[in-house]
């Protein structure tokens, strides 16, 4: 077996373990007419922002936290906050007041009874190790896995805005940058 093959056994493995009922509970919440915060560090952040992007593309109204264009979070946005270990204190405790504000929270997160699984109102459980090595044990470093597998997850959900608002191709091309 070659490494990449281990890799995407690892990747393969998450995924089938990833329940897509909590997407579902989470296309609930994701709604077009509402703002939506995405919060994330390290690498997990990155996945969030890419999240971020694939969003703008197929039309929400997105923002980043932590940006300097963000605005404020109010009653009635909605949160999606990305963290392997669910303790990250970056990301932790604005949810915390976000969800304190009536802000709906979606954690993304390794662990469904880590302290930001325990605050979201969906949780979607990516079981991929993190770097405290909780999840699906992986030969890769860190929380290389959790970040792979959250990408993926985190596409499917797009998708599934995407085909629930019969957004095309072709539309979230049209919002693709044309400055490159």
């Amino acid at each position: 077996m070659t490494l990449i093959n281990e890799v995407v056994d690892e990747v393969n493995e998450v995924m089938s373990l990833v329940k897509e009922t909590q997407l579902v509970e989470a296309e609930k919440i994701i709604d077009k007419n509402k703002r939506i915060f995405i919060l994330g560090a390290g690498r997990s952040g990155l996945m969030a922002k890419g999240f971020a992007m694939r969003l703008m593309h197929i039309g929400y109204f997105v923002f980043v936290i932590g940006e300097t264009i963000t605005p404020s979070i109010q009653p009635g946005d909605v949160l999606i906050a990305v963290s392997g270990s669910g303790k990250t204190g970056s990301v932790l405790n604005p949810s915390k007041k976000a969800k304190e504000n009536d802000v709906k929270v979606v954690s993304v997160t390794s662990d469904a009874n880590s302290p930001l699984g325990q605050i979201g109102d969906v949780t979607i459980v990516v079981p991929g190790a993190t770097k405290s090595g909780d999840g699906v044990k992986s030969i890769q470093l860190l929380s290389t896995l959790f970040d792979q597998s959250v990408h993926i997850t985190l596409d499917v959900l797009c998708l599934m805005l995407s085909r629930r608002d019969n957004i095309s191709n072709d539309t979230a091309k049209a919002t693709h940058s044309n400055m490159e």
